[in-house]
This record gives C-alpha cells, sequence and structure tokens, in this order.
C-alpha cells in the first residue's frame, strides 16, 4: 500500500523525476557535446597526425646525389612538419579550451538543476515580500 502512495504521489513522482530522471538526461546530453567538441576539432586525429607534413606538402629528394638538392629538400620537409606540429598544437589548445569551458558550464548547469527548487521558492517569497 505504501509503495502504491509514493507511486501515486505527484510530488514523488516530481522529486524523482528532478532529483533522477533529469540530471542522467543531463549528463547524456553534456557527455555528447564533450564527444561533439572532440570530433568538431579532430583532437584525436590531430595528435595521431602531429609531425606530419603541413598539408602533405613535402618534396622528393630525386635521383643522383646532388648535396645541395638534399639539404634543399630536407629543409623545406622540416619546415613543413614543423609549420603542421604548430598549427596541429594550436587546434588540440583550443580544442582543448573548448572542452573545459564545456566541462565548467556543463557543471554550472547541474549545480543549477538541482538548486533550481530552492531558487524558485527564494524568488516566490521574495516576490510576496516586495509586493506586502
Amino acid at each position: 500500500m505504501r509503495l502504491r502512495f509514493l507511486k501515486d504521489n505527484i510530488i514523488s513522482l516530481w522529486l524523482v523525476w528532478h532529483f533522477l530522471e533529469a540530471p542522467i538526461g543531463i549528463v547524456k546530453g553534456w557527455g555528447n557535446f564533450l564527444r561533439f567538441n572532440l570530433n568538431y576539432f579532430s583532437v584525436p586525429l590531430l595528435l595521431k597526425t602531429l609531425v606530419s607534413p603541413w598539408r602533405r606538402y613535402k618534396m622528393n629528394y630525386g635521383r643522383g646525389f646532388n648535396p645541395g638538392r638534399y639539404f634543399e629538400v630536407f629543409t623545406f620537409n622540416m619546415m613543413s612538419r614543423t609549420i603542421g606540429a604548430v598549427l596541429r598544437l594550436f587546434f588540440i589548445f583550443l580544442g582543448l579550451f573548448f572542452e573545459a569551458l564545456i566541462l565548467i558550464f556543463g557543471l554550472g548547469i547541474i549545480f543549477f538543476w538541482f538548486f533550481l527548487p530552492l531558487i524558485l521558492l527564494f524568488i516566490f517569497f521574495y516576490g510576496f515580500r516586495i509586493l506586502f
């Protein structure tokens, strides 16, 4: 009998929804935002290809022995890899920065959600205090 009372009571249904079901949905949505951000900035892919040449720009050494040509090609390929690494690091840090912002914003939403009933009660009683 007691379980039926708890199941049929609108306040208990609201409490279960507000403090159990809705936070689970919020955390799932939050996880989706975090995964989307990592994929949007391609952080795992950028980490795998950190020292690859920028836009696959690289020169071939060619045939024969020419020390000047070897130095030129080696320098160009190293510059291309350096530019690629610097730009990839920039985008990795940018992606991780936005990941941290999403993490902080999500924590704020969770705390706001749990304290929302208290905030609404405070606003309600503050409104009556102003009114009378």
